[in-house]
């Protein structure tokens, strides 16, 4: 497997971690079907959302893939009255990310970043590394190190 951007990212700032590659099956993106491949607890596998605020414009949120995005908590928490998940055909131009490997790491911009706040019982979680077929396991407090994020109730 070549090299990401995300895991030339995480390198670079020194942050351990491991990659976990598995078959993509383009009709099943779902977090639990990747949580079952690499074998991992799916509330300890995060999924990357992106969603427009009517104030603030993109912001991340990034939450098990157990769980649904509140989206009034996530209005609140990023200083919107209304928020609404980005269509899928904007995601590539906004973040340089498609939809199953977007992941909160190396996106084109630095965009407020919001972690939901279970990602803190567990010692590593799961993110995309910015491909479909590859999670990164990392900290989430070195995450929230690297990204400025902010752990919050979203779900």
């Amino acid at each position: 497997m070549s090299k990401t951007n995300v895991i030339r990212i995480l390198e670079a700032n020194k942050i351990p971690h491991s990659t976990h590659n598995y078959e993509v099956n383009e009709d099943d993106l779902s977090g639990l079907t990747v949580a079952n491949k690499i074998g991992a607890d799916p509330d300890s596998v995060f999924k990357t959302l992106v969603a427009k605020g009517d104030k603030n414009g993109i912001n991340i949120f990034c939450i098990p893939v157990t769980a649904e995005l509140n989206l009034k908590k996530a209005a609140s928490v990023s200083g919107n009255k209304k928020i609404e998940m980005l269509k899928e055909k904007d995601l590539l131009q906004a973040t340089g990310y498609i939809r199953g490997g977007c992941s909160p790491v190396g996106m084109k911009k630095k965009f407020p970043l919001y972690i939901d706040e279970t990602a803190q019982i567990f010692e590593k979680i799961y993110i995309s590394a910015g491909v479909r077929g590859t999670q990164v396991r990392l900290s989430p407090f070195d995450l929230v190190r690297l990204t400025d994020a902010v752990f919050t109730d979203i779900t």
